[in-house]
């Protein structure tokens, strides 16, 4: 499998759904790590330097916009690759945050299969990051 050994960290707040995406992933040869919350996932991310996080926005304890600030504070931070799932597709200031947040994307997830979600991930991993 071309995705062997390539580390996703799966940081979502909504169990089934968090399930749902780590189940798929590891279906694909991916190597998952998940965490429920912001807090979790900048400690997993942090200590396991993962090749790509796919994350909320909206969680308890920490945000995915703070997760992510925190994350651009540490030398290896600065340039993780970050997907956002989101539900707030209408909502231009939070769009605009998560854009400056670079390198980062984000899906609506309403609009995305877990089929989809999982192609966008291999081709952000196919990405050169400057």
């Amino acid at each position: 499998m071309p995705d062997q050994g390539k580390r996703i960290l799966v940081v979502e707040d909504d169990t089934a759904y968090r399930k749902a995406l780590v189940k798929k992933f590891l279906s694909e040869g991916f190597n998952v790590q998940e965490a429920e919350d912001g807090e979790k996932g900048l400690a997993s991310a942090l200590q396991e330097h993962p090749d790509l996080i796919l994350m909320d926005v909206i969680m308890p304890k920490v945000d995915g916009l703070t997760m992510t600030r925190r994350l651009r504070e540490d030398e290896w931070g600065k340039n993780a690759r970050i997907l956002y799932l989101t539900s707030l597709e209408s909502d231009e200031k939070i769009m605009n945050q998560l854009l400056e947040n670079r390198p980062a994307y984000y899906l609506i997830k309403t609009a995305w299969t877990l089929d989809d979600i999982v192609d966008r991930v291999r081709s952000l991993l196919d990405t050169n990051i400057e």
